[in-house]
């Protein structure tokens, strides 16, 4: 039986953007598969990334480096971005997982369990995770990477960036024979000397622009589709959907999609949310339902059955994050387990 919605994960599209960034940055790609490889399924994504020569893989916890050290082997490094956090360390070592540790407690706990290869991230102006730059431990047995990250990557003429890059520079300079790595996405376009040995980017792999908008070197990765269920007329004024979200002026044609809130599809997306169906946008009408949505299709020539692209090849995901009010990264993440992964 064919599901409703469905989210297609393009490789080859993935393959080019892993290319196409290592070209722009003149570095090569440490790709972030973190929270499932961002919704479109690590494994999968992972296992095509290492047969186009990815090397090393940074996730956010010790269950996920679990999962994916199952589905990639014992070859490429895995990062965990969460470092040492207590009672994982048995588990890092077992499955060879490498933390990135934060602080000095980080450390601490590290070493009590034995060391081994580890990273540190040094907090350069994000105050999020990592070492003040005053406090950076000395270089130690089993440091392989020291890496920081970047918080205005997406505006380019952003100042911070700048100090940043140098902060960083000044730090990295301590440890001689490290791997360094301080590019996420957006970094990756900022310029050769922000690449350093290594980038790491997240949402850019899987089609999104480093800047919030589409980026014509990128392919989309993901299609997020839905069937149309029903097509019928609404006179005019008459009300689409619950509340009475949407009141139509005059009459109209307008189809009902199979996905809703419980697939991924953003409440947030009205008014100004749209769909590609049959090689044009249109808009979605009224309030997007737990299971379905109302599109706006006078004029056009829709059948049930018709799939609708919530986001994907013609429908960007950046532009449909932006009709919804937020980022690519959440809209992507937001797509549930009930909405199967299709890979082709």
């Amino acid at each position: 039986m064919r599901p409703n919605a469905v989210l297609e994960v393009d490789l080859a599209a993935l393959a080019r953007n892993f290319h196409a960034l290592s070209v722009i940055a003149g570095a090569p790609v440490h790709p972030v598969v973190k929270a499932d490889a961002y919704g479109l399924g690590a494994g999968p994504v992972a296992q095509r990334l290492l047969s186009e020569g990815a090397r090393a893989f940074f996730i956010a916890r010790a269950a996920e480096g679990e999962r994916l050290r199952a589905a990639v082997g014992p070859a490429p490094d895995i990062y965990v971005l969460d470092g040492c956090v207590p009672g994982t360390e048995a588990a890092l070592k077992t499955a060879a997982l490498w933390p990135v540790l934060n602080q000095p407690a980080q450390l601490a706990a590290w070493r009590a369990a034995g060391g081994g290869k580890c990273g540190i991230q040094i907090d350069t102006g994000m105050n999020r995770l990592g070492f003040r730059p005053e406090d950076a431990p000395e270089a130690f047995p089993g440091l392989a990477l020291v890496m920081s990250h970047l918080a205005c990557a997406d505006a380019p003429d952003e100042p911070m960036n700048r100090r940043q890059r140098d902060a960083f520079a000044a730090v990295a300079a301590r440890y001689p024979g490290t791997l360094r790595s301080f590019a996420n996405s957006g970094g990756v376009f900022l310029g050769p000397d922000f690449a350093f040995d290594a980038v790491r980017p997240g949402i850019s792999l899987y089609g999104g622009g480093p800047e919030g908008r589409p980026d014509p070197r990128l392919a989309a990765v993901g299609a997020f589709r839905a069937p149309v269920l029903q097509v019928r007329e609404v006179p005019a004024g008459e009300s689409v959907g619950y509340s009475r979200g949407f009141i139509a002026e005059r009459p109209m044609r307008v189809a009902t999609v199979g996905a809703g809130y419980a697939d991924g599809v953003l409440r947030s997306y009205g008014p100004r949310g749209q769909v590609a169906l049959n090689g044009e946008l249109r808009p979605l009408l009224g309030r997007v339902s737990m299971d379905v949505c109302a599109v706006e299709v006078t004029g056009l020539d829709v059948a049930v059955g018709d799939m609708a692209e919530l986001f994907g090849p013609v429908r960007r995901i950046d532009d449909q994050a932006a009709a919804a009010g937020t980022i690519a990264y959440e809209l992507q993440t937001s797509v549930t387990a009930r909405v199967p992964r299709v890979y082709l």
